[in-house]
């Protein structure tokens, strides 16, 4: 059959009747040149093939063109947000979501999702492996005038945290960039390479120098003392169980928690090698908790900032000024908060108290000379169209939070989805290197103990981790998002619901919110279970059939299935090292 595409759109396809199942994306870029309900070719508006001119996926739109602001697909969007969301897609394709069943399941492979050769996606992953095997041989950690046995055995360890670190950089960091992926407002070359430089300088300068040989308060330590070989092989079959299953999870674009993987791990070993009493099961019923807490949070949260936002800066009788208003306030007030409750720079609350906002007043100047630099000339256009005044402005009084209201279009639109698109970056940039610091030690923790135990140290409550194992846990979370990281990116960005600028920034500041504070009020919180939560939310303030409900379920089932499918693999890696280790040895 001759092949044909959409005269506007450039999409190429063999068969009419099959271009809505070729193409999902047409739904999330409000394509309004083919309906799929037709019967005659000549109504589709298609013509003989052609090579497509811009790529099929906006969330793998990376080609090199320069923008004037943040957000890379603004015209995807103009349609999306001028009137009901909720209804317009189905009321133009002639379906409901349910009733279409595209093939969302298609991820492309490194090369097409990076926009490069195969050749240069093969190169890089090679370099990364050869990398991986030859640094550790540079590392003091290996051991100083020890035995080749105890040699094999720390480039043996040191390579098991690689894996585990890989494995939560090809997952993990959809956390900070896959809403700002999904939205426009980075494209993923630029999501990845940001996240890599942030993630790995988090792990290195911010990542924790003590931890525990019994991660998370899972395991009651006493019950493996004077078993140090035991002991050993368990820190390692975490280390590896937890791993494989990030990876499959990874591999189907599932956002499991790194953390709970540990978690279950450290369960598995546990009840096998030490009984029941080695687990300390209340801690394992706050985690569990969190599968419900989390999401809710975050979902409610989301659901109220993006409620906020259309109702008092789409209602605005100049919304991009609004917005342009609205950037430094949320800036000058995430900041503070972030400055105390994180990162507190003095003892003393007073002092600390002052420092914080100093650090909020200079990130919201900041933001709001980039506002006025970047989107300056578009505020002044915007305030001399609006210099008269509209009917329409008393209507909006009487508009309430949970109103359905109109977006903006044409300029404004521009103006608000460049401001939120330049926060969603900022937060995004900071939740990345918190996220190195924090989630590394998933990795290096059972790592460091296991080095520990293996040269001579003692097996004691806490642990000194040195810089160049944290360095190489920062290296492993690079590795795995430059490899794998666009799996779950797309996932959270695009396959839960349609992102936006303005949606993107209310999932993230909802997620960020939620995890600092819950976190100080010693809630069990998971930052992977809040932003999917939260992702979901501003789907749900558009309507219930904005969040696809198949891909929530294969996220939900993944989280249940975290902590039994890590103590199962735990078992059996433990009986498999434990073998080994007693020739070894």
């Amino acid at each position: 059959m001759t092949p044909f595409s959409c005269l506007p759109c450039a999409r190429s396809t063999t068969s009419p009747d099959a271009f809505l199942l070729r193409y999902p994306h047409l739904r999330l870029l409000k394509c309004r040149h083919y309906e799929p309900r037709l019967p005659k070719i000549e109504n589709l508006m298609l013509r003989p093939f052609q090579v497509p001119t811009r790529p099929y996926l906006p969330i793998l739109s990376l080609r090199n063109s320069r923008r004037t602001h943040p957000c890379a697909n603004i015209s995807s969007f103009a349609e999306a947000e001028g009137g009901k969301e909720q209804n317009d897609e189905a009321i133009h394709l002639g379906t409901r979501q349910e009733d279409a069943k595209p093939n969302e399941e298609y991820l492309p492979g490194m090369a097409q999702a990076f926009n490069i050769s195969s050749r240069t996606a093969s190169a890089i992953a090679i370099f990364i492996a050869f990398a991986a095997l030859t640094l550790p041989f540079f590392m003091k950690s290996l051991g100083q005038g020890v035995g080749v046995k105890t040699k094999f055995l720390s480039y043996a360890t040191l390579l098991f945290g690689f894996y585990m670190a890989w494995n939560i950089g090809a997952n993990d960091v959809a956390n900070a960039m896959g809403t700002s992926v999904g939205s426009g407002a980075l494209t993923l070359r630029q999501a990845v390479v940001t996240a890599a430089i942030l993630e790995f300088s988090g792990a290195l300068l911010m990542g924790t120098h003590v931890t525990g040989t019994m991660q998370n308060g899972i395991l009651v330590a006493n019950m493996f003392q004077g078993k140090d070989t035991l002991l050993f092989a368990g820190l390692l079959s975490s280390l590896a169980s937890a791993g494989t299953w990030l990876q499959v999870a990874s591999y189907y674009g599932w956002p499991v928690s790194t953390t709970h993987c540990i978690v279950g791990s450290m369960v598995g070993f546990g009840l096998a090698y030490g009984g029941a009493g080695a687990v300390f099961w209340t801690s394992l019923a706050r985690v569990a908790s969190s599968w419900v807490i989390s999401p809710v949070m975050g979902a409610l949260v989301s659901f109220l900032v993006y409620k906020c936002i259309r109702r008092f800066v789409y209602s605005a009788r100049n919304p991009g000024q609004a917005a342009a208003a609205a950037a430094p306030i949320a800036v000058f007030l995430g900041v503070t908060g972030i400055s105390f409750a994180a990162f507190p720079l003095n003892k003393s609350f007073p002092i600390a108290l002052a420092q914080a906002l100093g650090c909020g007043a200079v990130g919201a100047v900041l933001v709001y000379n980039l506002i006025r630099k970047q989107l300056g000339h578009l505020l002044e256009k915007s305030a001399s169209s609006h210099s008269e005044p509209q009917e329409s402005t008393t209507q909006t009084k009487n508009l309430g939070l949970l109103s359905d209201v109109a977006g903006p279009k044409g300029t404004q639109l521009e103006i608000v989805y460049g401001v939120f698109g330049y926060m969603q970056v900022l937060s995004a940039c900071f939740m990345s290197f918190a996220h190195g610091g924090n989630d590394v030690s998933n990795a290096i923790g059972p790592l460091a103990g296991a080095l520990s135990i293996l040269q001579g140290g003692a097996s004691s409550a806490e642990i000194v981790i040195p810089n160049d194992v944290l360095a190489w846990g920062g290296f492993g979370i690079v590795a795995g998002l430059l490899i794998w990281g666009y799996r779950v990116i797309a996932t959270i960005g695009k396959k839960i619901t349609e992102l936006t600028p303005t949606r993107g920034f209310a999932a993230e500041f909802a997620a960020a919110s939620v995890v600092l504070f819950a976190s100080k009020l010693a809630l069990p919180i998971s930052a992977t279970h809040t932003l999917v939560g939260a992702v979901m939310g501003v789907g749900f303030a558009r309507g219930l059939n904005s969040v696809r409900a198949e891909t929530v379920r294969e996220i939900v089932t993944s989280w249940a299935v975290t902590i039994p499918v890590g103590a199962s693999l735990a078992v059996l890696y433990t009986w498999i090292l434990t073998k080994l280790l007693s020739f070894i040895l």
